[in-house]
């Protein structure tokens, strides 16, 4: 069952480490692939959108997800607005940005646009990790 939406965190619940879901957003297939690696590898869920637009929809269509990992720059629609669409539509999720820019201003902004935290790529088990709730971070 890779890949399954969880709406309203109605689905397996029965640990709460393997209800928590995380949405990878990025236009790279090679960093979803070793982010999704990352993830999984801490007993999570992980479900993927190439870009901010498909992170966007995936909302509306009633998904929703503990943790999104959102890069900033994607075709079709960017980090920082898909960022201010979830925030506008009552998102609640913690929204790390993830960029390869290094610019102290640039990070600024994508914060700026919502987020809970921006960090610089690549991204470790480590920092995943510290984003996790402490039920969930052992």
């Amino acid at each position: 069952m890779r890949n399954k939406v969880m709406v309203g965190g109605e689905e397996n619940n029965n640990e709460g480490k393997n209800s928590f879901i995380v949405l990878v957003v990025d236009d790279d297939t090679v960093v979803r692939m070793v982010h999704r690696m990352l993830v999984t590898s801490l007993g999570l869920k992980v479900q993927e959108a190439k870009n901010g637009k498909e992170a966007v929809d995936l909302h509306i269509n009633g998904a929703s997800f503990d943790l999104i990992l959102m890069d900033m720059e994607m075709p079709i629609m960017n980090g920082p607005t898909a960022t201010r669409e979830l925030r506008a539509m009552g998102v609640k999720s913690t929204i790390i940005g993830v960029t390869s820019c290094t610019f102290e201003s640039v990070h600024k902004d994508f914060i700026e646009a919502g987020l809970d935290h921006c960090v610089a790529k690549p991204l470790t088990l480590a920092q995943i990790a510290s984003f996790l709730p402490k039920s969930n971070n052992n």
